[in-house]
């Protein structure tokens, strides 16, 4: 499995698990919904720290932990 694929599948499983749509991940993190949209799409293979960052605090988890 790639490393992009990884987070498609992690962030798929945390927003079911949470009750998040797409759209709220995008408020609650900061991220564009366009970004997290191509993230899950697997447009982006690559993407910034940051954002994941920003996705993991929307978690509420460490980067750490959201990876």
């Amino acid at each position: 499995m790639k490393y992009y694929e990884v987070i498609v599948l992690r962030i798929r499983q945390l927003c079911k698990q949470r009750g998040f749509s797409i759209n709220r991940l995008a408020t609650m993190s900061g991220v564009s919904q366009s970004t997290i949209d191509n993230l899950v799409r697997g447009i982006t293979k690559n993407p910034k720290i940051i954002t994941l960052h920003k996705l993991a605090i929307a978690f509420n988890m460490t980067p750490a932990e959201f990876l």
